[in-house]
């Protein structure tokens, strides 16, 4: 009856099981009682929390991209002085040799998405499949939702980078913009989006699925009492945490691209290829220790602010998963 549920399970990169086989059947691991799933979930709660929207609506959807822009936004503005020095840091290590560093993202596409492409891949999958591969479910959504936020961010990207890399060639993106085009065409704006989906796209699957996994063990191994009964404030210290987490990861695995983006949006004519053949393995690494510290900061004030914007407009958020009370009675979990 489970012969094809269990290898599904083992299958997935981040398996926690909650059960393990054995000769004569399934003997259950001790472990505190499942919830019921997403949906149930939250319903039960409006019982006793007025939300302000359906979960999965277009309200929804817009006040999380309201979230993200928020999130972002604000962090962004904060970095900018740092994200300066770290780009010039980049492209000319000898001048600026030790020094934090830091990038803030579009966040309007990124969380709004991300919410969009998690319900609708949730959907497809199921609900039962959806627990078993939900860390692959957020890996694939945060991808899909960079993928296209990146399309939007690249024109600002290469502009803010040329800005930043060359001092004296502009002041401003109103500048900078027109300036850019006169020179090399609308491929002054595209030609590193290739690396910036380098960057990134293996950023943001880091950035929720680590996150949402993070979260997760949160809540079942260190937080002494269940979501549930933890106030709005204990709640977003945990989200906190684990958006810290989260930027430490996102740090170490977009750092060599993040590298070859900078160097490659303030020379002209050069390639992913020849930029990264050039700075060798020493040089994509030059400056992580400071980008860790910068982007763990940074996530964790971003996760921050956008649950806060949640819990403000009074949004629905879906507590950890639990397994669906149908896969229980498929493998025998239940009395």
């Amino acid at each position: 009856m489970f012969s094809s549920i269990a290898p599904l399970a083992r299958l997935n990169p981040f398996y926690a099981p909650h059960f393990q086989l054995c000769q004569d059947g399934l003997r259950r691991r001790a472990e505190p009682a499942e919830a019921p799933t997403t949906r149930r979930s939250l319903a039960a709660a409006s019982a006793t929390e007025e939300y302000s929207c359906e979960y999965g609506s277009l309200k929804f959807y817009a006040l999380c991209g309201v979230g993200g822009v928020l999130s972002c936004g604000l962090t962004h503005t904060a970095v900018v002085p740092l994200d300066l020095v770290k780009c010039r840091m980049q492209v000319d290590p000898q001048k600026y040799k030790s020094i934090f560093n830091g990038y803030s993202m579009q966040g309007l596409c990124k969380f709004g998405f991300y919410e969009v492409f998690k319900i609708l891949y949730g959907n497809m999958l199921g609900e039962e499949n959806a627990y078993l591969w939900r860390t692959s479910l957020y890996l694939a959504a945060s991808a899909s939702a960079e993928f296209f936020a990146d399309i939007a961010l690249a024109p600002m990207e290469a502009a803010k980078v040329r800005i930043q890399t060359q001092p004296g060639y502009a002041n401003t993106l109103r500048q900078a913009v027109p300036k850019m085009f006169g020179e090399e065409g609308i491929w002054a704006f595209y030609k590193g989006v290739a690396p910036l989906w380098m960057r990134q796209i293996p950023y943001t699957m880091m950035k929720f699925a680590c996150f949402e996994r993070t979260v997760e063990a949160l809540y079942k191994y260190v937080v002494p009492k269940p979501r549930s009964e933890c106030s709005k404030g204990e709640q977003l210290v945990v989200t906190f945490i684990a958006g810290y987490i989260a930027g430490v990861f996102c740090a170490i695995v977009s750092h060599p691209a993040d590298s070859v983006v900078s160097v490659l949006n303030k020379e002209k004519g050069s390639s992913a290829s020849q930029v990264l053949k050039r700075l060798g393995f020493r040089g994509v690494w030059k400056g992580l220790f400071a980008r860790i510290i910068m982007i763990g900061t940074l996530t964790a004030l971003q996760w921050f602010i956008y649950d806060s914007v949640k819990v403000y407009f009074r949004l629905p958020r879906p507590p950890p998963p639990e397994m669906p009370e149908s896969l229980k009675k498929k493998l025998g979990l239940t009395q």
